[in-house]
């Protein structure tokens, strides 16, 4: 029964995002907020259908420490399920993505609605230089970049070296880093099928204070929260 839940879900998934890409083509002239608004109906259709159909709950443990003022977000990254829930708990994101995504027909384009931190991996300093750079406008922009600073998705008892460019824009661009650890690779693995029941806990740090500081002490810094928030798997 859990396999019929989890191939009914992936079918919702796939028609309410071909419906999304198709129709942000239209939201082009809309204002950033809006556009953004509109585009966030996909991630609370998923996250609500998730629910529903394969028993994925969620709770958030920390919201009092989101900063009035404008921030980075560093996240733990082990699943689809967060790229689409932090959108619910936070405000408009930029997300760092990778510059060739904007290039698929349709679901590039509806990512160019959302004003991603686009960068050219392996292109060294210049990539850098773009995170940072581009980074750097979104938030001037008042605009919230998110951030995975592992890079790519990793199981939740796994650990890797975090990469430098998140905490290179934290450094020169002096916005404080909120951390956000969660446990959702229990639930939705990188490479699972299966969906399972069971609760989510997403833990938010307080604001790390970047001003004055070199990246790797703000990278630290929030593995050190991260790390020790993740909590073990609770199944239904």
């Amino acid at each position: 029964m859990q396999a019929f839940r989890s191939l009914l879900f992936s079918v919702g998934m796939i028609v309410s995002t071909i419906i999304v890409t198709v129709g942000s083509s239209f939201f082009v002239l809309f204002p950033f907020t809006l556009r953004s608004k509109l585009i966030r109906t996909y991630a609370v259709f998923n996250v609500w259908s998730l629910r529903v159909l394969c028993g994925i709950r969620y709770e958030v443990k920390g919201r009092e420490n989101i900063p009035d003022e404008n921030f980075i977000i560093f996240s733990s990254h082990q699943s689809t399920w967060e790229t689409m829930a932090l959108q619910l708990i936070f405000p408009p994101l930029s997300f760092v993505i990778k510059k060739e995504l904007l290039y698929v027909p349709f679901f590039g384009w509806a990512l160019a609605m959302l004003k991603p931190v686009a960068v050219k991996r392996g292109t060294g300093r210049f990539a850098l230089k773009q995170l940072i750079e581009k980074g750097t406008q979104r938030l001037k922009e008042n605009i919230v970049v998110i951030i995975f600073p592992e890079g790519t998705r990793i199981a939740p008892d796994a650990t890797v070296e975090y990469k430098r460019g998140g905490g290179m824009l934290a450094e020169k661009s002096g916005y404080p880093v909120v951390p956000v650890a969660h446990n959702a690779g229990y639930y939705w693995p990188k490479r699972g099928f299966m969906k399972k029941p069971g609760l989510i806990t997403i833990h938010i740090g307080k604001a790390i204070p970047t001003k004055g500081r070199k990246a790797k002490e703000i990278l630290n810094d929030a593995e050190a929260f991260i790390s020790s928030h993740i909590e073990p798997a609770h199944f239904d």
